[in-house]
């Protein structure tokens, strides 16, 4: 029987797949410390305890996408084609694949797979709050930018130096009125 030598689980595990987090049966079947054909005999025993929520086949298309997502090391040889099209376990099969293995290994093992999921779910949930929470900011500052800039606007004439003031003429001026002067002219003689 494969041992397993995980204490905690690897967070690539873990994957998306049509928009489920699932774990593919031959990671489960590493983390639990059997085969995977020992996992899949026990789950095809157990059929009616895994619906489609808990378990799921990937299509052949998806089994590809797979297979070329993976390390070059546990590929198929060219020209082979995926034999056997994996099962996908949410967390609820994941778990119920513990409870029909009847090892101990598993049972332990159980315990590691539902934690993985929760931090999982933990970062889901920190990010999409943390998504929600810069909307917001944005939005404020939307609000207060608007609102800076025509605070800014009106203070913007106090930044500017003060005018020159006037200047005094150099020299010399006088203030007085100008007087009426009369010309006289001279006269003709008659």
């Amino acid at each position: 029987m494969k041992t397993s030598k995980l204490t905690t689980i690897p967070e690539d595990v873990i994957r998306t797949i049509r928009g489920q987090r699932v774990i593919l049966d031959f990671d489960l079947a590493e983390i639990y410390g059997v085969q995977t054909k020992v996992l899949n005999q026990a789950v095809k025993r157990n059929a009616s305890k895994f619906p489609e929520d808990f378990m799921f086949r990937l299509t052949r298309d998806e089994a590809e996408d797979l297979r070329a997502s993976r390390s070059q090391s546990v590929t198929l040889k060219r020209g082979q084609n995926v034999k056997y099209l994996p099962h996908a376990f949410t967390e609820h099969g994941a778990i119920m694949a513990a409870t029909v293995l009847n090892s101990p290994k598993a049972v332990e093992m159980s315990v590691f797979v539902v934690r993985a999921f929760v931090k999982m779910r933990e970062q889901l949930l920190a990010t999409a709050t943390l998504a929600k929470r810069l909307a917001e900011v944005e939005k404020d500052l939307l609000i207060h930018d608007a609102a800076l800039r025509e605070l800014f606007d009106q203070i913007r004439p106090l930044l500017l130096p003060p005018p020159d003031p006037p200047r005094n003429p150099i020299g010399f001026s006088v203030n007085e009125r100008r007087g009426t002067y009369r010309v006289r002219r001279p006269q003709r003689k008659r």
